[in-house]
């Protein structure tokens, strides 16, 4: 079972939802970069259970403790980099049931065809959305040296339900357009930690008001998250297999939940032209730049000096509090099941640090691994993304 991925840059995450501990290891991190602790805090408590009402009653600090890889300066010291979180507030109890009853919509039931009951069970055990939280902490710890690199990175909550919030003004890539774009970031930036992670104030208050009608009904409901890279210079990735819509793939797919994944235009190029799906470039301060972004920020995997954008679907929770048809594996009869525990009845707000740390870790793996070729001559465009 693979819990790493990466090329220059690798990610390991470990543990289960119950366990003592989670965490994760980085290799790869260039050295002598400064890790701001407090920085790191607040991204993960964006991400951390039991603090709103639209997310899990479990609550944990989540607090990050990096055993290695920082010098006593805090700064990197080119080994790998190890942090833990411990879990602290478990309830196994309420998960005994299904180690013979497998929960609808969860991996209960393809867990046990693999391990035949050896998997750990509480909690959702290595399935657990849970273990995003030491993806958090690796996907912090990138942001920062993204950051350094004069790359920001922001999502919001895109949908949940019916009910959509305004878009990343991020497809337009003429001066007004882009003023917006970093507007909309800013004021993202500028939330708190517990605030609803959508641009429009008005979509923030039918969104969780949607949230918590499905809570009241003993349902859940599904939602959309849409994510930002802007600043990455041209030229970083690869063509196919090393490509940068496939590196973020590979880290968005691991995230529980996640059905569904688009870039730029999505899927919405099935039913446009040509002519209007290409992006046009022109002379803009004396550098070509793209004039629109249906493509997303790429060309043939590799960085177009256009902001990245994706968007992920992430299905309704599955474990929810109505009675769900399922079967008993001990006895072989078909069975009842009503699910305990505390999960939350949407998983998209809690799921835009995600989505940041899924897009920083990709990002920084491809420019450690796939960098852009050093200028030849004075003509070298590389560095148009300076006039986005």
């Amino acid at each position: 079972m693979s819990s790493t991925f990466g090329t220059a840059l690798r990610v390991t995450v470990f543990g289960q939802s119950h366990s003592e501990a989670i965490g994760c290891v980085i290799e790869g991190l260039p050295s002598g970069v400064r890790i701001d602790p407090e920085a790191l805090a607040t991204f993960m408590a964006r991400r951390a259970p039991g603090r709103n009402r639209w997310s899990t009653p479990r609550k944990e600090a989540d607090e990050v403790h990096i055993v290695s890889g920082l010098n006593e300066r805090g700064e990197t010291s080119g080994t790998p980099l190890a942090a833990l979180i411990a879990n602290t507030n478990v309830r196994s109890g309420d998960y005994d049931e299904l180690r013979r009853i497998p929960r609808p919509g969860h991996a209960d039931f393809s867990a046990q065809a693999k391990w035949h009951g050896a998997q750990d069970v509480r909690g959702g055990g290595h399935f657990s959305a849970r273990l995003t939280a030491p993806l958090c902490v690796a996907g912090g710890i990138a942001l920062q040296l993204l950051a350094h690199r004069g790359v920001r990175i922001a999502a919001h909550v895109a949908q949940i339900g019916d009910i959509r919030d305004v878009p990343f003004d991020a497809l337009r890539l003429n001066p007004q357009a882009q003023a917006h774009l970093s507007a909309q970031i800013q004021s993202l930036a500028q939330a708190q930690p517990t605030g609803f992670p959508a641009i429009s104030a008005e979509a923030s208050e039918r969104m969780a008001a949607r949230i918590e009608e499905a809570r009241k009904q003993g349902d859940s409901v599904g939602g959309m998250v849409e994510c930002v890279a802007t600043s990455l210079p041209a030229g970083i990735g690869g063509p196919r297999y090393d490509g940068i819509q496939g590196i973020i793939a590979r880290i968005v797919f691991g995230i529980p939940a996640v059905k569904g994944l688009e870039f730029g235009a999505g899927f919405a190029v099935a039913g446009m032209r040509g002519s209007a799906n290409n992006d046009p470039f022109e002379m803009r301060d004396g550098k070509p730049v793209p004039v629109t972004n249906n493509a997303g920020g790429t060309l043939g995997g590799i960085s177009s000096g256009a902001p990245i954008v994706f968007r992920m679907a992430v299905k309704p929770t599955p474990s929810i509090a109505s009675a769900q048809r399922s079967v008993d594996l001990t006895t072989g009869q078909n069975a009842t099941l009503e699910v305990r525990g505390r999960h939350d009845p949407c998983v998209a707000p809690r799921a835009v640090p995600i989505a940041e740390a899924a897009m920083a870790l990709a990002l920084l793996d491809a420019w450690l691994s796939f960098p852009p070729a050093p200028p030849s001559d004075a003509n070298d465009w590389s560095d148009h993304a300076a006039a986005l």
